[in-house]
């Protein structure tokens, strides 16, 4: 795992928790879906580096 996945991975897991944080305090749901997309593009791109898909 080199240091782009980690920084990815926790950027998305970071953006995942203003997901839910955002929710609770009732924030437009626009600004809570693009948070979500941000959060789930970040992860996936992590991950996909971890398999070696990207080589």
């Amino acid at each position: 795992m080199t240091g782009l996945n980690t920084i990815l991975i926790v950027v998305g897991l970071f953006l995942a928790g203003g997901v839910y944080s955002f929710s609770k305090q009732g924030m437009p749901k626009g600004l809570v879906v693009l948070l979500g997309i941000g959060s789930v593009m970040c992860l996936l791109a992590g991950l996909l580096r971890i398999q070696g898909l990207w080589d």
